[in-house]
């Protein structure tokens, strides 16, 4: 007996991948996807083709397809799932503005959103869970405005990546509120567009045309005729709203329903906890109305996690980011008193927070560069988990790793280590393309447990050598504190 397929689409910011699951036994029949041609700029921009995103897109789900061949009729249905903020701005024609998107890696607007913080930073998070950061799509958008003033005039839509995806594949239009909220445009209390937010970046709201704001899992359209000959799927595929990449990763493990917190290990230090609404609202990175008036998304969260790794690698001439990870594995942790600050696309906690070593001498190699950026990168992700667990959020001694560089163990052994307890290992790097399934699932009348298309999750046992993990803790999180002034300077002549 056949059974149903779903696919998931996951646009990260640095790959996209689509991934066919058979529902039932949750394994993955077919997968395709790559990296996505980001473009660097000076002054930190982070740029992606209009021709990039539809050629990955029709790429990855054209190879899905040709996977299944016969079974592709068996397809139920499509979600589409992806990074947060950033900036997807269209024209009147439903064209990107520019004829690019920005990442939320984009760092642009950072003396922009410093000088917000410091004048609204406060009632910001009342409104919308969070203080002004670069990546946000009204940031991005002032700095471009400031930059291209005929951009402002061309700017008739706002979507988020996966609602993109989601306009290609169906030619309609619309979001979550999980998007929606992590960007810092969604007002918590009422669960609409934000006038504040809007306002502070100096946009104007009823210039632009919002999407509409819709639960998760609502079925956005039907695929294309045209998308569907070019991908080689049935036409009239029903497409689904998905959530933030987070949210789904979190869905995908069943992370949400138990109350556990995630380490996500991606590009971005991703941390978070979904947990009862709390008043007043604890001190965190940033608090998600994703449509659940009883329920929030928690994070504590830095624009760089695996980012500084992609970096050394790029910097040292590594073959690989895994490379660089295996060449840090040749030492001990510490690196014979080697610090990394993994910072490499600025962080709030503290503020303005940057890269760079610390205790760097003549005899020290590209080895123990490398172990000091691999120990750091696992470090802050026990400072972010440890910071939600000061407030209550997340279940004790659980914690469950997602996202890339959650499929190397010595990786997840590292953070258990440095947490003091096991950690669940969901290491197929495919958690966010599953999350985006299931909500194609829901879309069908499936139940939105992740028993529809199930992840296989296994354990991994901190290191025996506890108490030098323990010391190590410490003294990243002294060093981290300790640099708040310098971080403070450094931005300051850079402004």
């Amino acid at each position: 007996m056949r059974t149903d397929i779903y696919i998931g689409i996951d646009m990260g910011s640095t790959g996209l991948k689509a991934v066919a699951f058979e529902a039932g036994s949750g394994t993955a029949l077919a997968s395709s996807g790559g990296a996505l041609p980001f473009l660097h700029l000076p002054g930190g921009g982070c740029e992606l083709s209009a021709h990039a995103i539809q050629s990955a897109l029709v790429d990855a789900l054209g190879s899905v397809a040709a996977q299944l061949g016969p079974r592709v009729h068996d397809v139920r249905a499509i979600g589409c799932t992806g990074h947060g903020a950033g900036l997807y701005a269209l024209d009147a024609d439903g064209r990107l503005v520019g004829g690019r998107a920005m990442a939320s890696t984009d760092q642009r607007a950072g003396a922009r959103a410093r000088n917000l913080a410091s004048r609204h930073g406060a009632a910001l998070f009342e409104d919308v869970g969070c203080g002004p950061w670069p990546g946000q799509p009204t940031l991005i958008a002032a700095e471009l405005f400031a930059a291209e003033p005929a951009s402002r005039s061309a700017m008739r839509r706002l979507l988020f990546a996966k609602d993109y995806l989601g306009f290609l594949l169906t030619g309609e239009m619309a979001t979550d509120a999980s998007d929606a909220s992590t960007a810092g445009l969604l007002s918590l209390s009422t669960g609409t567009w934000s006038a504040a937010a809007f306002d502070a970046a100096g946009l104007d709201l009823g210039a632009i045309e919002l999407p509409p704001i819709v639960p998760s899992g609502t079925v956005l359209g039907p695929l294309l005729a045209s998308q569907a000959r070019d991908c080689g799927l049935p036409p009239g595929v029903p497409v689904a709203i998905g959530a933030i990449d987070l949210l789904a990763s979190l869905k995908a493990v069943g992370a949400d329903e138990r109350g556990e917190a995630v380490a996500v290990f991606g590009t971005w230090c991703v941390n978070a906890v979904v947990g009862p609404a709390i008043e007043p609202k604890p001190a965190v990175g940033g608090v998600v109305n994703f449509g659940n008036a009883e329920r929030r998304l928690y994070l504590e969260n830095s624009p760089s996690s695996m980012a500084n790794i992609a970096w050394l690698a790029r910097t040292l001439q590594f073959p690989s980011a895994a490379a660089a990870v295996d060449c840090a594995m040749s030492v001990p942790l510490g690196a014979d008193g080697l610090r990394f600050l993994p910072f490499i696309h600025g962080g709030a906690a503290p503020p303005n927070a940057s890269a760079g070593f610390v205790g760097l001498k003549a005899h020290h190699d590209r080895s123990q560069m490398a172990r000091a950026v691999v120990d750091a990168v696992v470090a802050l992700h026990a400072r972010h988990l440890g910071r939600l667990a000061v407030h209550g959020l997340g279940v004790t001694g659980r914690v469950a790793a997602l996202g890339g560089g959650a499929r190397d163990e010595r990786m997840v052994r590292l953070l258990a280590s440095f947490l003091g307890h096991p950690v669940a290992r969901c290491g197929d790097d495919e958690t966010g393309a599953r999350g985006a399934a299931l909500y194609a699932a829901m879309s069908q009348g499936a139940a939105g447990g992740g028993s529809v298309i199930p992840a296989h999750c296994s354990v991994v046992e901190p290191d025996i050598a506890g108490q030098a993990h323990a010391d190590y803790f410490a003294r990243f999180n002294e060093l981290v504190d300790h640099m708040a002034p310098a971080f403070a300077t450094v931005a300051g002549a850079s402004a």
